[in-house]
């Protein structure tokens, strides 16, 4: 079995079109990045069940969110409806919310008595006069009325994910053993509709490397960090295998 490194890599590594950095905290890492980034997707630990609480979250996270608006155009924060709302009651400058979008889910295994979780929130905040790309959605046959000038109005994508969860047998070639691992097909519509080709992507607490796979399969660039050594190493890992 291969084991995981016990030490952080003392520089980034480039795989194809993604830099990966050493494991940081993302404070760290927003404070550092030079290039203007069009898109930064924030996957925090969310404050409830596995990673823990911490009782500064609200104050934390709208740090983190103030700190991205710094560089990016577009945000995305994921998280419980219940308390990633919070991000909206202080927004930074020129920053207001473009869509809430939920990730829904029938296959979540949870045990609790009550409610069973079936649905995670995902903020998307932009920049004043940041660009959105509606097109990149649509089929053939919409292209084509397109370029034919016949499509009578642009058909966005729907605001709910309905995307299973990669447990059990579903989704078991992405699966990676991280406990809140997002499904490339989540993360895949973000990336369409706020960038083109060439174009830069963040993701500062990038746990399995989800973004970066999706940015490989899409053309985009991207710059990927997560302050645990062992899931800088899965990422690098799964990244190098995609490639091939």
């Amino acid at each position: 079995m291969a084991t995981m490194t016990t030490e952080p890599t003392a520089t980034e590594e480039t795989i194809g079109r993604v830099t990966l950095l050493p494991p940081q905290d993302v404070l760290h890492t927003l404070a550092h990045i030079q290039d203007p980034v069009i898109t930064t997707i924030l996957d925090p630990w969310y404050n409830k069940g596995v990673g823990g609480v911490r009782n500064d979250y609200r104050e934390w996270l709208s740090k983190v969110v103030y700190e991205s608006s710094r560089i990016s155009q577009h945000i995305f924060v994921w998280g419980f409806p219940e308390i990633v709302y919070t991000v909206l009651e202080c927004l930074p400058p020129q920053f207001s919310l473009v869509a809430w979008l939920t990730w829904y889910y029938k296959n979540c295994p949870s045990v609790i008595r009550g409610w069973r979780s079936a649905q995670l929130a995902c903020l998307h905040l932009a920049h004043e006069g940041a660009l959105l790309y509606p097109e990149h959605f649509l089929n053939e046959a919409q292209l084509e009325r397109k370029r034919q000038g016949k499509l009578r109005y642009m058909p966005g994508p729907p605001s709910v994910l309905e995307v299973p969860l990669n447990v059990g047998f579903v989704g078991k070639k992405e699966q990676t053993g991280h406990p809140a691992q997002k499904p490339v097909k989540v993360i895949e519509p973000l990336i369409l509709m706020t960038t083109q080709e060439n174009d830069l992507v963040l993701d500062p607490m990038c746990g399995a490397g989800t973004t970066g796979v999706v940015c490989q399969s899409l053309n985009r660039r991207a710059i990927l960090c997560d302050e645990s050594i062992k899931w800088t190493e899965v990422t690098r890992r799964r990244l190098i295998a995609n490639l091939g």
